[in-house]
């Protein structure tokens, strides 16, 4: 049996922490998220044609992969920044009416939440069309596997 001396035990504790901040860092509650016209289906899927900031890394994924999801541009308040976003995916639920879907992260943009695609996206979670009247959303978002 491994005893754990005072030392030991701060360690842990401290370790403990830090991982629970991560995790609480990869959600954000009670966000703006606006829609943006990427129009992915008419542009071939294609990151370099509607000059995705994430274009330099992830264009030349397959097909398969840049239709998985429907695409988003993320600025949110709390999660990585930069090109560590790009790929990632994101749970959004509009807090409005509880519908959520993933999206894949394809941008950055800088109004400090989420640029929804308007057809892959938005439309998907508006589903009551208060968003659309609004020209935004409030919604909850996580970082979630693909």
């Amino acid at each position: 049996m491994a005893v754990i001396t005072g030392g030991q035990a701060l360690t842990v504790a401290a370790i403990l922490c830090t991982a629970a901040a991560v995790a609480v860092a990869q959600q954000a509650s009670n966000v703006r998220a606006t829609y943006h016209l990427y129009n992915p289906a008419e542009n071939g899927w294609d990151l370099n044609r509607v000059s995705a900031y994430c274009a330099t890394w992830d264009a030349d994924k397959p097909p398969s992969w840049r239709q998985q999801y429907g695409w988003v541009a993320f600025c949110g308040p709390w999660g990585p920044t930069g090109q560590a976003t790009c790929g990632k995916c994101i749970r959004v639920t509009n807090r409005g009416t509880g519908a959520s879907t993933t999206a894949r992260i394809v941008d950055q943009c800088s109004n400090g939440g989420l640029d929804l695609d308007f057809e892959t996206v938005f439309k998907k979670i508006d589903t009551d069309g208060h968003g659309y009247q609004m020209g935004h959303l409030d919604v909850d978002y996580q970082f979630v596997g693909c």
